[in-house]
């Protein structure tokens, strides 16, 4: 009876359904777009390929909902339950899904592309290949979320909570993952231009032959990471903290370095052509065969450093601290 009421009052052109009981209710297939159904009871209800593109469902039950298939493009849902909910295949493109509960849903082949997560609590969720190119995970929970093979470029990550998750394959360009904690992460051979990563926790993580050309990693602690043969040019590394960090053969031309911490890092044959290394410290960094022509060593600290067969041509070496470094020629600089 409150269902043919509902699609009654629908035709005749109203839109306001708001504090609805709709539990446990067949709308299968049924149009309410642009609807305001917003502090409804909707759990358990069935509706699979409805059509709710832009509707306002704010605050709404809809814990163990059907929603295989349904249209929810550009749909409100801020601080919604959908704990259990069955969102396979639904487009939810353009949807605001702030803060809502997305524990145990199921959400495979369901569009989410331009999606707003913000806060939402999506703890173990399977994500697994889905295209989230641009979405908005700012302070989500994706605590052990299996986001293997998931298109995250653009997408907004800053404060998520990602410990625990499954991470291989993902596509991060142009991503903002600024202040997370991705410790012993593995993201080698990943696309990460672009990215903006600053003040973020990369201790002991894999970044071996990864692209992170013009990313920003400002302030971002780099200790033991792994970036043997990654693309470096144009990057943003001033103040970073990168102790024992592995360049073996990164390309780091142009690479903003001002600042950084690299004492005891292998930049052996890495190429740091133009890369501004004023105030860093190189204190016992292993630097054979690397390419420096054109950097910058201002007050750079080099004690102890090896530079044995390194490319200095072009390099001003009057300003930088020497004391006990191993020369191209191999002699030592007293």
């Amino acid at each position: 009876m409150i269902i043919n009421d509902i699609l009654k009052r629908y035709r005749e052109g109203d839109r306001d359904f708001r504090h609805s009981n709709l539990s446990k209710s067949n709308l299968s297939g049924m149009k309410l777009s642009n609807s305001n159904l917003s502090d409804s009871k909707l759990t358990d209800a069935h509706l699979a390929w409805s059509n709710l593109e832009r509707c306002f469902l704010i605050k709404s039950d809809l814990r163990g909902a059907f929603l295989y298939g349904a249209n929810l493009s550009f749909v409100k849902l801020k601080e919604s339950l959908l704990m259990e909910a069955d969102l396979t295949k639904a487009d939810l493109h353009g949807a605001q899904l702030h803060k809502v509960n997305l524990e145990g849903a199921t959400l495979s082949g369901a569009v989410l592309t331009w999606v707003s997560l913000y806060m939402a609590n999506l703890p173990n969720v399977n994500l697994c290949g889905a295209n989230l190119d641009g979405i908005n995970l700012r302070g989500a929970n994706l605590q052990g979320a299996n986001l293997n093979w998931t298109n995250l470029n653009h997408a907004r990550l800053s404060g998520a909570n990602l410990q625990g998750a499954k991470l291989q394959g993902i596509k991060l360009k142009g991503a903002f993952l600024n202040g997370l904690d991705l410790q012993g992460c593995n993201f080698s051979a990943l696309d990460l231009t672009e990215a903006k990563i600053s003040g973020a926790k990369l201790q002991n993580s894999n970044l071996s032959g990864s692209n992170l050309s013009n990313a920003i990693l400002r302030r971002s602690i780099l200790t033991k990471a792994n970036l043997n043969n990654a693309q470096l040019q144009q990057v943003q590394m001033r103040g970073a903290q990168i102790i024992q960090g592995n360049f073996m053969k990164s390309n780091l031309t142009e690479t903003d370095l001002r600042g950084a911490d690299l004492s005891f890092s292998n930049l052996n044959l890495a190429n740091l052509t133009g890369a501004d290394l004023t105030d860093a410290n190189l204190h016992g960094a292993y630097l054979w065969g690397a390419c420096l022509n054109g950097a910058i060593l201002k007050n750079t600290n080099l004690t102890g450093a090896s530079l044995r067969d390194a490319d200095l041509s072009g390099v001003n070496l009057s300003e930088a601290i020497l004391d006990g470094v191993t020369m191209p020629d191999g002699k030592i600089y007293l």
